[in-house]
């Protein structure tokens, strides 16, 4: 479907008010059908909760499309044709994207090429000729943009199409010495974010834009990483957004070889090269469209009676939602309908996969 420019206006407004992730963004969606109404119930919603909530003014989303159109960018709006369709299907999507170069290719055959900052000169050697390899095979290659292994694979995959997914605003070139690359890459490939036109890079704001990298790719191939690193997180979302992921093996002298080793123990394929990966996706199922979230509107109204019972019930722990309501002894609508108040008051945390704790 198309979005009026007024809707689209709106769902960039909602995106960027504060305590509206992903998952309240879906909700709220879900709830009202369009953001026009979420953003007029919002306050409303949040007070009833104890912690009243306004959307960003006006004049802060003006300014955010002219700097995005200062830098020849594009944005793209969950619910417009454009969006891309692998993204459609994590959950929650992100409820947009900025754009920068050809964004055609964030529908093309993707695979994410991921590893270690500080990486091995043979592991750079790896991600450059196996992402050359498959962008030979028509394959476009997805990476961070970060130092190590995943410049080496935006830099093995230029001629044939990468994009680099940046955890900043899409003007934010992190590292610097990545400018060239960055700079490279608009003019050849494609540069995204999630994050506003300006913002600089943050730790929180690297998760997200793994979970992106993840849901663009059919496929996820980690290339050197220690135990404890972002290229697993990636593998970690890639597998829950039922994904593939390789693992290139490495020696066990090498602490950079432990992330990829563990994966393969963990069922992982293992990676020598492009036939295996042709091999792993050859194998993997069709992703079909999302399932959503469950979400429907509440059968009545959502008093304050049951927003606090909901709320006695929350824990630091993530717990199931229909499991509250079941607690609560109220449908899964009408907890869902309470969560998402608290979550705008700042009481609640949404998390993916229906999943919700005290915030």
């Amino acid at each position: 479907m198309s979005l009026t420019a007024a809707e689209r206006f709106a769902r960039l407004r909602l995106a960027r008010t504060d305590r509206v992730g992903p998952v309240a963004f879906s909700q709220l969606i879900g709830r009202f059908g369009t953001a026009e109404r979420a953003i007029e119930a919002l306050p409303d919603m949040s007070r009833r909760a104890g912690r009243e909530l306004t959307p960003p003014p006006v004049a802060r989303v003006e300014a955010e499309l002219a700097a995005g159109d200062r830098l020849g960018a594009r944005l793209i709006v969950l619910g417009e044709p454009d969006y891309p369709p692998r993204l459609t299907a994590v959950d929650p999507p992100p409820p947009l994207i900025w754009t920068l170069g050809d964004a055609a290719l964030l529908s093309g055959d993707c695979v994410a090429v991921v590893g270690a900052r500080i990486a091995s000169a043979g592991g750079q050697r790896i991600a450059r000729g196996l992402s050359q390899q498959l962008g030979e095979a028509g394959h476009v290659v997805v990476s961070g943009l970060a130092r190590g292994v995943d410049a080496a694979a935006h830099e093995g995959s230029l001629p044939t199409g990468t994009v680099a997914v940046l955890g900043g605003g899409i003007d934010d070139i992190y590292p610097s010495d990545n400018a060239d690359l960055y700079r490279r890459i608009a003019e050849r490939g494609c540069l995204v974010s999630e994050s506003p036109v300006g913002a600089r890079a943050q730790a929180r704001d690297f998760p997200r834009r793994n979970r992106i990298i993840s849901g663009l790719s059919r496929a996820v191939i980690v290339v050197e990483a220690e135990l404890r690193s972002g290229s697993l997180i990636t593998a970690r979302l890639a597998a829950e957004q039922g994904r593939e992921v390789l693992a290139v093996p490495g020696s066990p002298l090498d602490p950079r070889a432990r992330g990829p080793n563990e994966l393969i123990r963990q069922g992982a394929a293992l990676c020598e090269g492009v036939e295996d990966v042709e091999r792993a996706l050859s194998t993997l199922r069709t992703l079909c469209e999302p399932p959503g979230d469950g979400f429907v509107g509440p059968e009545g109204d959502v008093d304050d009676a049951l927003i606090e019972r909901i709320a006695a019930l929350l824990s630091p722990t993530p717990t199931p939602r229909d499991e509250l309501a079941r607690a609560a002894g109220v449908s899964a609508a009408d907890a869902a309908a309470a969560l998402l108040e608290l979550s705008l008051a700042g009481r609640a945390e949404l998390l993916p996969g229906g999943l919700v704790a005290s915030a």
